[in-house]
């Protein structure tokens, strides 16, 4: 099995920073893409960031001018830094990725982690 484990939750003022980790470990063959979901509270999840294994990146537009996703594919590891950090940011972030099993076999499987909060307030 693939476990997906995140860390970097914070408790962080308007304007603060956060660097959240996801490490991914179990049978994994390769990872295409990683991804950052986030939740709040009485909402839908929604993409935050994703990047796949060639380092090309996306981003929400809410967060695209101060955050940056990146990875390390040798340790199939993704992470978000996160600047300027608003009230509106709270949430439990989610890590995703679409995990190849199998050399032999090319699809890919849905994986997510336990999730880690982040909260913004003065």
């Amino acid at each position: 099995q693939v476990q997906l484990i995140e860390s970097g939750g914070v408790l962080e003022h308007p304007g603060g920073s956060l660097r959240l980790v996801c490490a991914a470990s179990g049978r994994i063959f390769s990872i295409h893409t990683m991804a950052w979901y986030r939740q709040a509270p009485g909402k839908q999840r929604e993409l935050v960031a994703a990047i796949t294994s060639a380092g090309s990146a996306n981003y929400a537009d809410s967060v695209k001018d101060r955050s940056t996703i990146s990875r390390d594919n040798a340790k199939n590891a993704v992470y978000m830094q996160m600047n300027s950090l608003k009230p509106e940011d709270t949430a439990v972030y989610y890590c995703n990725a679409g995990v190849r099993l199998y050399r032999w076999n090319r699809n890919e499987y849905d994986y997510w982690g336990q999730g880690t909060q982040v909260t913004v307030s003065s």
